[in-house]
């Protein structure tokens, strides 16, 4: 699977810099990072790519996501990458024995075909200050504009504050200066922002002191509908939709009449709400309102773009096909996982399901499909937690700005009646991926000595189709019969550029006994590798 990463400021400055700036001695240390002649983003054409670096160093690159190494393919000055295809290019320049800071730069390649509309799905902003957001917000809009110039629409899909019933509703005005300002800045001035009410967001009446009319035109309610370009959206009201009769009634009737006008039964109707419904992405988690499960299942036609887990969509659970169409997208201020995992940490290992990465949802509609891209609006790899200090206020630059986080997905509506339609669905329960992962090193495992000194086993990472969600873990001390590490440990795949491998910590490993280490690799959906395994001495 080929991801693609998009360009980083850091990196522009680098394309500006003179050629004979570049070519000058480096100073002692490591190296620069890269930069490349082609910024990443959205292209209807084949990008022929050179790498800029300077005067010595030698960029090596990866097309899987991974973390370039000495042994990974080495550009040849002269010789341009060919991308033809979506693609996340990591790169890092190599100077002795130094590396620079990898960097990682995500193309979408396009046809020529102009789409009936353009828009950017987001959620989950919570936004509660200046202070952290005004740079953020900078860099993820150079995103947005890297991959959309002008966007049709921008859809906000709940959460924009951190309200928990304690009066932040004047933050609403924040974010709607962070988004004005950015919009003005990047020359977005026919793009619509269409916002959704979520469980943050205080009132509706707070919602609507905060924003321009137009950005959530509701008639009291909470939900409402809009047209962009054609294309229509019906906005819902999570909060309050399943004991919301008058609600209900609206959203089945504007379905219907749709779905059922002349040549429409084929046409996309978008429609987003804060909130997942029942058995649709993510095996269900944390969903509500069954209800609107319910009056969507009888229009195929309904794609329904839901955020509030803040469950990251590099999972390919996040896209579901049943009655409708589902589409987790993500969030823009930290991502989450299943609970019941660990995560390999500066700390050793530790319960995570968090981590700082924000990621939204790039949509395409055309005459006959939708194209849904996932984009990263920042995947660098920190621990949520610093000092003790639960955080996810990290600030741009960011290296990994708007790399994929996954392949893109389409959506057609194939068929002369809504069963039809429903039966070429490609994303369902029974057409999920069934392929285990494989590692693909000749020794997948090794012992090694930890940051702190102590022993620890070194996974090289497997290999898979989609992605690696995670490795059980078991160390037994063979010496004594005791269980040293017994653990499901996360594959980093929210970061881009994951790492090559993940070293663990035995904790509490004695000198001189004798360890045996077995580890399978397992993707989002179960499959699960065949063991590897270890015998090491403490």
């Amino acid at each position: 699977m080929r991801l693609t990463p998009l360009v980083i400021a850091a990196s522009c400055l680098a394309l500006a810099a003179p050629a004979a700036a570049q070519a000058r001695p480096q100073p002692a240390g490591p190296p620069a990072a890269p930069g490349v002649s082609v910024p990443g983003g959205r292209y209807d054409h084949t990008v022929s790519l050179d790498f800029r670096a300077g005067h010595g160093d030698t960029v090596r690159y990866t097309l899987d996501g991974s973390t370039p190494t000495r042994k990974s393919r080495a550009y040849s000055p002269g010789r341009p990458l060919r991308i033809t295809e979506d693609t996340n290019v990591t790169a890092a320049a190599f100077r002795g024995g130094r590396a620079s800071v990898p960097v990682a730069y995500g193309y979408l390649i396009k046809t020529k075909e102009k789409p009936l509309a353009r828009f950017v799905v987001m959620s989950d902003v919570h936004v509660g200050d200046h202070k952290n957001n005004d740079k953020k917000y900078e860099s993820f809009f150079d995103t947005i504009g890297s991959v959309f110039p002008h966007p049709d629409a921008i859809l906000s899909n709940g959460d924009m504050i951190n309200d928990n019933g304690d009066g932040k509703g004047p933050d609403h005005r924040i974010v709607s200066d962070i988004f004005q300002a950015n919009l003005k800045r990047k020359g977005m001035t026919g793009t619509q922002v269409l916002m959704s009410n979520g469980n943050h967001d205080d009132s509706l009446a707070a919602i609507r002191a905060g924003y321009p009319k137009a950005w959530f035109p509701d008639s009291g309610g909470g939900y409402y509908e809009s047209d962009v370009k054609g294309v229509h959206l019906l906005t819902v009201n999570t909060e309050t939709y399943d004991g919301d009769s008058a609600q209900r009634a609206w959203l089945k009737s504007r379905l219907a009449a749709l779905t059922t006008a002349p040549g429409a039964s084929r046409k996309p109707v978008l429609v987003q709400g804060h909130r997942p419904t029942t058995g649709t992405t993510m095996d269900g988690q944390q969903a509500t309102n069954p209800g609107l499960a319910a009056d969507l299942g009888a229009f195929p036609q309904a794609i329904l773009f839901s955020g509030h887990s803040h469950l990251n969509n590099n999972d390919d659970r996040s896209m579901y096909q049943g009655d409708f169409t589902s589409v987790n997208d993500g969030s823009m201020s930290y991502v989450e996982v299943d609970h019941g995992y660990q995560m390999v940490t500066e700390n050793g290992l530790a319960d995570r399901f968090e981590a700082p990465t924000a990621q939204a949802l790039f949509v395409e509609v055309y005459k006959d499909r939708t194209e849904i891209d996932r984009i990263n609006m920042a995947a660098d790899k920190h621990d949520i937690y610093t000092g003790g200090q639960w955080s996810a206020s990290w600030q741009p630059p960011y290296a990994s700005a708007g790399t994929l986080s996954g392949p893109g997905w389409t959506v057609r509506l194939k068929g002369n009646t809504n069963q039809q339609i429903k039966d070429n669905f490609r994303y369902t329960a029974d057409r999920r991926n069934t392929v285990a992962p494989k590692f693909t090193t000749r020794k997948p495992l090794t012992a090694v000595r930890g940051a702190g000194g102590g022993t620890a086993l070194r996974v090289a990472q497997a290999g898979d189709d989609q992605m690696v969600h995670h490795y059980t873990v078991d160390i037994t001390d063979t010496t004594t019969g005791t269980k040293a590490v017994s653990s499901k440990v996360l594959s980093d795949f929210y970061f881009m550029p994951r790492p090559n491998a993940l070293d663990i910590p035995v904790t509490g490993a004695v000198a001189g006994h004798r360890y045996r280490a077995e580890v399978v690799a397992v993707d989002a959906y179960g499959n699960a590798s065949r063991p590897v395994s270890l015998a090491f001495k403490g």
